[in-house]
């Protein structure tokens, strides 16, 4: 007789840096019966998430979709889509991310010119003019959230900048959209991509990605084939486009559960939802700070939504982590790369981000490190 592994999945309080906490309302979405990916019911629903991302990042972009992956095919799309071999593209370090974006660019082939930043710092806008002015480039790239540090980057005058100088700017805002502002449009943002499992609090599976018409032009320039067939946003955008063309089979049951999740943003209202991550993180900081516990990113350019605890010395990170989960039911995260064993991320991000939450773990972490 097999044995099978039990599927009794405990019901988790997320409070790291993703996924979050998915609404009973988005769950109930994700479970409705599977149609056609051309079936006229979903081509209206296509439609319905298209205006409500665009609701989110705030944006007219007509080129405004869910790639079918993860916040990192978000990424790769937003690369591969606009690099052709020899292209020079700026890229900001300041963590975990900063430095995938640069992997990726290369693997396009792309001359990466990478900026570095101690973890948990920002990038000015004069570095950036900086290095702008050594050479011209295609792309300037950014991390407005970086989910490995808590740090928060300041966008909109680096935008004007990077277009001074004729680049195209790009934006991760996988930790940002839809729990701080991301103003597309009125910063002047060329291309963003997000995910749908951090403030959207949405399972993971998707990754909002939208593109203005000067980068589009950029697009349908291109001296060479988009080297990801699966990315390539010249055949996807006639799948989101007005004539629905065939590309490939959609996640059916995720964009349900991402209409409703962005029902559920729209409902709330974006100043009262952005107010709400930052009333509870302040909340956190202070309790943390209460604890005695120090925190690694200065506040003027704190993420709201992932905080980096400092890990006390001669604290067992693992153990902590480990007793807060069979203990008190409650998922914070480790550091990543350089922080690896030094900092814990704690996030409250979408329907995570409750005061009973907050209360807990502040409680549990009281307790623990006694």
């Amino acid at each position: 007789m097999t044995n099978h592994v039990n599927f009794d999945v405990p019901e988790r309080i997320l409070l790291g840096p993703g996924p979050s906490m998915v609404h009973p309302r988005v769950l109930r979405a994700l479970s409705q019966p599977v149609i056609g990916h051309l079936d006229p019911l979903f081509l209206a629903i296509m439609s319905d998430v298209q205006k409500l991302l665009r609701f989110v990042f705030q944006t007219e972009n007509q080129l405004t979709i869910p790639v079918s992956g993860t916040g990192s095919a978000g990424m790769e799309a937003a690369l591969c889509n606009f690099i052709e071999p020899g292209d020079e593209v700026i890229i900001g370090v300041n963590g975990y991310f900063g430095g995938r974006m640069r992997d990726m660019a290369e693997r396009y082939g792309a001359t990466v010119r990478r900026l570095e930043r101690a973890w948990g710092d920002v990038f000015s806008p004069e570095e950036i003019e900086q290095e702008l002015k050594k050479k011209p480039a295609k792309l300037v790239c950014l991390v407005h959230a970086e989910t490995s540090t808590g740090a928060l980057q300041q966008i909109e005058e680096i935008v004007k900048i990077t277009h001074k100088h004729g680049a195209l700017f790009l934006m991760d805002c996988v930790t940002s959209l839809g729990g701080v502002p991301v103003m597309v449009d009125s910063w002047g943002v060329d291309i963003a991509y997000s995910g749908t499992q951090k403030c959207l609090s949405c399972p993971p599976g998707l990754a909002p990605l939208t593109v203005n018409e000067r980068a589009r032009q950029v697009l349908h320039n291109r001296k060479t084939p988009v080297k990801n067939w699966y990315l390539d946003l010249t055949m996807i955008e006639h799948y989101w486009g007005d004539t629905r063309t065939y590309h490939h089979t959609a996640p059916i049951s995720m964009n349900y559960a991402l209409l409703e999740a962005l029902k559920m943003v729209q409902e709330e209202g974006l100043e009262a939802r952005f107010a709400r991550h930052r009333r509870h993180a302040e909340m956190l900081w202070d309790g943390l700070e209460e604890l005695g516990l120090k925190l690694h990113v200065p506040i003027n350019h704190r993420l709201p939504s992932l905080t980096t605890v400092l890990i006390p010395e001669g604290v067992n990170d693992k153990e902590i982590r480990n007793r807060l989960l069979t203990e008190y039911n409650i998922e914070i995260a480790g550091g990543l790369g350089a922080f690896a064993g030094k900092v814990w991320r704690v996030g409250l991000m979408g329907y995570s981000s409750r005061r009973e939450n907050l209360t807990l773990l502040l409680a549990a972490l009281k307790i623990l490190l006694k």
